[in-house]
Formats: structure tokens, sequence, C-alpha cells
């Protein structure tokens, strides 16, 4: 099989690996699959580069893009870790965990060193563009937790601490503009009876 079929392949699994947040906290199997929050990160992270653009903020969309598509590619090895994990692990046992991983997913590919690089940065956090795709990783989660509390969902509190306490480390038009997403995110959540 070829590295592309097979990386493919591989990446199939993500559709159907649970999003183990959800899961932990009685909601049922099936809430969200790592894909599907991959794909509301990706649109996430489109619209928000748009927005940065429209306020004069220069930013590489097509590296935002693909930083949002792959941020996750590693869960189809090593699973969805929760944030309570780390508690356990440590971040950088994690971050290594899923830099190794994805590393041995694209092993072989033409452009495996693109995809570990972009991986990395958005680990690292290094580019303006990696700090986007946290926040659309952020907002993509809160507004699922909206979306299940809207449902009747409830005890998924301690999700929202993050539109609180934050430190995206972003300035001017960029930080204006997620902030008050963020508060649009807030004020929907404080709407629900």
């Amino acid at each position: 099989m070829s590295t592309l079929l097979q990386i493919l392949v591989e990446l199939q699994r993500l559709k159907r690996l649970d999003r183990t947040g959800w899961t932990l906290r009685g909601l049922p199997n099936g809430t969200e699959s790592v894909a599907a929050h991959s794909f509301g990160v990706g649109v996430t992270a489109m619209l928000l580069a748009d927005e940065f653009i429209a306020q004069g903020v220069t930013i590489n969309v097509e590296q935002v893009l693909r930083m949002a598509l792959l941020h996750d590619w590693a869960e189809a090895r090593v699973g969805d870790m929760p944030r309570t994990a780390v508690t356990y692990f440590g971040a950088e046992v994690r971050k290594e965990a899923e830099s190794a991983a994805l590393a041995d997913i694209v092993r072989g590919f033409s452009e495996a060193n693109v995809y570990r690089d972009l991986h990395e940065d958005y680990e690292q956090r290094g580019s303006l563009e990696a700090r986007l795709v946290n926040v659309a990783d952020v907002v993509d989660l809160l507004v699922e937790t909206l979306a299940l509390e809207r449902a009747g969902a409830r005890g998924l509190d301690e999700f929202w601490d993050v539109a609180k306490t934050a430190d995206f480390q972003l300035e001017g038009a960029a930080l204006r503009i997620v902030t008050e997403l963020l508060g649009s995110l807030l004020n929907a959540r404080n709407e629900i009876g």
C-alpha cells in the first residue's frame, strides 16, 4: 500500500474516535468525534483568519488551514487525551507522545517534514497562525459545549473557564476579535434558562 493511502486509512479512525471529555462527563458515545471537532476547528480557523485579514492583520491562511486540519492527527495513534490526563501524565509527556505519533503517521511521505513542522509550530504556539488555530480549537470546544447545554446537558461548567482565563498571546486587532468572540459565547451561554 502506498504511504499516501496508509495515511488516509489511518486517519479514518478519527471519524469514529469519540472526544473523551464528553464521555467522561456522562454524555453518550457518539456525542462528537475527533474528526467532527477537527472540521469545527478548520471552519472556525478559516472564519477567524478572514476576520483578521479584514481588520488588517497579516496571516498565512493556507498555513492556518493545514495546521487546523492536522492538529489532532496524532490522536489516531494515542487516542483523545482529555485535559484531566495532563494532570497525571504532564503536558510535556503528552506533547512528546503526540509529536512522536504524528511523525510515525507521516513517516515516508514526501512532505513529512512539512507536517511535522506544522504540528510542532502548533504545539509551541510559535507563530500567529498557530495561536489562531489554538483559539479556533478552544472556540470550537465552547461552541460544542454551548450546543450541548442548549440541548439540556449540564455539568460542563469547567469547559467555560478557558473563556475567562486563556492567554492566547495575541495583541491589537487579533486580540480584540478573539475577546469579542469569547464574550459573545459567554453571553449566549448566559441566555440559557
